[in-house]
Order: C-alpha cells, then sequence, then structure tokens
C-alpha cells in the first residue's frame, strides 16, 4: 500500500476487508498496512465491533473443535484454526515463560511435540487412536514468547493405521517437524 493514508470510510471498509480474508492479521501488521497508529486501527476495530486477534483466534477455534472426533478440545495443545479431517489441519501456540528452562528461556521440548501430537490426533477422522509411532526433530530452539504455528496433512491411510506429517514453524521458519503414524483402535 502507498504511503498516503485513506479517508476514514475508506479505511473502515478496507480494514474490515482486510480482516475477513485473514483473521490472524495483527493490529501492528494492520497498522503498517494502513500506515497509521496501533490506536486508530484499535479504535477502528472498535467502531466496526471486531474483537482483538486473541479473541478472532478463539471465535475460529470453537467452530473447529467441533468438527474433532478423536480427542477432546481440552486436550489440543494450541488453537485449532483450521482442519479438514483425514486431510489437514492449524493450530496456533502462543508460548510464554511458563514453557521455558529457566536458566536458558527455551521452550521445553515437551511442549513442542504435544502441540505436534496432539494436532495429528485431531486431524484424522476416527473414534480413538494412540500413537504407534513418531519420528521427529527439532531443527531450530524456541523462546518464551514466540508464535508456534503447526501445520498437520495427512498423507496416508492404510487400514487403521494414518500417517500425519507436522511440521512447525516460528516467522516461517520450521522448528519441529514430526512423522506420526497413528492406529485407530
Amino acid at each position: 500500500m502507498s504511503s498516503k493514508k485513506l479517508k476514514r470510510k475508506d479505511r473502515l471498509e478496507r480494514l474490515k476487508k482486510e480482516i475477513q480474508e485473514n483473521p490472524f492479521i495483527t493490529d501492528e501488521e494492520l497498522s503498517e498496512l494502513f500506515n497509521v497508529s496501533i490506536q486508530t486501527i484499535r479504535l477502528d476495530r472498535l467502531y466496526l465491533n471486531i474483537p482483538e486477534l486473541r479473541e478472532r483466534i478463539r471465535n475460529v477455534a470453537k467452530i473447529n473443535y467441533k468438527k474433532v472426533r478423536t480427542i477432546g478440545e481440552a486436550e489440543i495443545i494450541g488453537e485449532l484454526i483450521d482442519i479438514e479431517l483425514n486431510k489437514k489441519g492449524i493450530s496456533i501456540l502462543e508460548t510464554d515463560s511458563s514453557m521455558v528452562f529457566k536458566k536458558t528461556k527455551i521452550v521445553r521440548g515437551h511442549y513442542i511435540f504435544a502441540m505436534a501430537e496432539s494436532l495429528a490426533m485431531a486431524v484424522i477422522d476416527a473414534d480413538v487412536a494412540l500413537t504407534g509411532v513418531a519420528n521427529i526433530k527439532y531443527r531450530v530452539p524456541v523462546l518464551s514468547g514466540q508464535k508456534l504455528i503447526a501445520k498437520a496433512e495427512v498423507t496416508r491411510v492404510r487400514g487403521n493405521n494414518y500417517f500425519v506429517h507436522v511440521k512447525i514453524t516460528v516467522k516461517d521458519e520450521q522448528v519441529f517437524r514430526g512423522k506420526f503414524i497413528l492406529v485407530s483402535i
């Protein structure tokens, strides 16, 4: 977008459209896009009755949790923002200081693994399933405050075995990958 500012009415219309197209866009990204302050974006959202980012994520997640059959809503680590059973799914996890080693401030691996495994479980279309095999690799340390985005893809279904690949990124950099074989029982 050009550095020229839009009139308020035009900005409000574009803001509504931008958020509809990408409900996960931040106020900071919107302020850069429209060349206005973050406070202006917040006031515009308030005027349009558009909730803040966390609330928009929660609203999308509520809809998606209803589709999951394998595990309960509270068992999914992160916010489930998209799911197509037996195809793919996406979840987001905001890391915080309670998840890290005190000395290094690096997020403990079991949070990252749990995010990947729970998304892999959620994405398959089965009543009950267990992890039969997990081949995982931690690629880059994750620090407190970083937002993890996990994407799962069902690559194959053979009998009661579901092959699911999960990649977790921070700002487009892959920090974890997991290949799971889940067994429906």
